[in-house]
């Protein structure tokens, strides 16, 4: 009967390196076991017919590599990084530049009455970007258009008693629609509220039409203008452009024009600080405002 004798041998995966044991373990039966890491088995096979002959057939196993128990696992340590000190160079450069409000500079600034010249000033500067310097020219306002300043001292109604000391004599001789006498454009429809309420003693028995957009349709303001004569008109210039864009109100027969020039918002923004209305009130004045104040036929008052 044929025997089968088995041999194994483990080398190292280098070559021309002997292979060394890592450690030596019980395998619980007395005997102990040699335990190799990195190490490849080769298993050699040799069979006998019983009369001496054998071949030999060589196999080759991998070993998994085994942890090498005998070095002590290092624990993680801990690491400290240390951030540099921030110098005041580099604060300074961190540092982000507060941008300056206008309500910054306005409340620093005393308060100072508008004049003729400012509104001058600031129709060259709105123009100057798109006109040639001719037009420039032709914008400017004689100087006869314009009304006494408020010099921050009157009320409303004494302002415009004394630039319109026959009011009642005028209002009374006009009876013509869709129109109205005399014009006050503010910032927004709660100052015009309060315009109309501070102008009671001027304004006597005058009809007063409220023009803004709050609460208020445009379609509806022209057919009040349409059915009724108003005398006078306060409101917002956006407002008053768009019923001038419609046909809802003829500039040709107004003689006052007043800006409520002086008044700031919570804000501390005077009318013409705020983009919006600067816009509006520049091309209100180009709808046939400047022709008629150039006619003077129209008188501009800053209160």
């Amino acid at each position: 009967m044929g025997t089968l004798r088995v041999f194994m041998v483990q080398m190292e995966r280098k070559p021309n390196i002997c292979a060394i044991p890592a450690h030596t373990v019980s395998n619980g039966s007395g005997e102990r076991e040699r335990h190799f890491s990195n190490f490849q088995t080769l298993y050699f096979l040799e069979a006998s017919d019983g009369e001496g002959r054998g071949d030999t057939e060589m196999m080759q196993q991998e070993t998994a590599p085994v942890p090498d128990l005998s070095k002590e696992t290092k624990q993680p340590k801990e690491c400290f990084l240390i951030q540099p000190k921030e110098t005041k160079e580099d604060a300074t450069k961190t540092r982000k530049r507060r941008k300056k409000k206008i309500t910054d500079v306005l409340a620093k600034s005393e308060p100072k009455p508008g004049t003729p010249e400012d509104l001058q000033k600031l129709t060259k500067d709105y123009y100057s970007s798109n006109r040639s310097v001719i037009e420039l020219e032709e914008l400017n306002l004689p100087d006869s258009c314009f009304l006494k300043a408020n010099d921050l001292t009157h009320s409303l109604s004494s302002y415009l008693k004394e630039i319109c000391p026959k009011w009642v004599k005028l209002w009374k001789k006009h009876n013509e629609k869709k129109s109205v006498l005399m014009l006050i454009i503010c910032s927004s429809a709660v100052r015009a509220l309060e315009l109309i309420r501070s102008m009671t003693a001027f304004r006597g028995d005058s009809k007063v039409m409220k023009l803004f957009a709050k609460h208020i349709k445009v379609q509806e303001q022209v057919k009040l203008l349409e059915k009724r004569v108003v005398h006078l008109g306060v409101g917002t210039p956006g407002r008053i452009k768009e019923l001038v864009k419609q046909g809802g109100l003829n500039l040709n027969p107004l003689k006052f024009l007043v800006f409520d020039w002086n008044w700031r918002d919570q804000k501390l923004r005077r009318m013409m600080d705020i983009p919006e209305i600067r816009k509006d009130v520049f091309e209100l004045l180009e709808m046939g405002v400047l022709n008629l104040c150039k006619s003077e036929s129209l008188k501009l008052g800053l209160f």
